[in-house]
């Protein structure tokens, strides 16, 4: 759980600007989406198989430029 406190003499568009960071960081959005829907096994190893698939071309496609 992201909390961020109020320091002395802190706008709120800062803390809140912290806030945010802390909860890109922490990668509390994408656990949010992805408990969103539940998925079956199967799907969930295509999904895996196919986002490996795009990591490999895009390795390889950087690795010819």
């Amino acid at each position: 759980m992201a909390e961020v406190r109020l320091q002395e003499g802190e706008s709120l568009e800062n803390a809140l600007r912290r806030f945010k960071r802390k909860v890109q960081t922490e990668d509390i959005i994408k656990e949010v989406k992805r408990h969103s829907y539940y998925l079956k096994p199967g799907e969930k190893l295509r999904l895996k198989q196919a986002l490996a698939r795009k990591r490999a071309r895009k390795k390889i496609r950087k690795e010819h430029d």
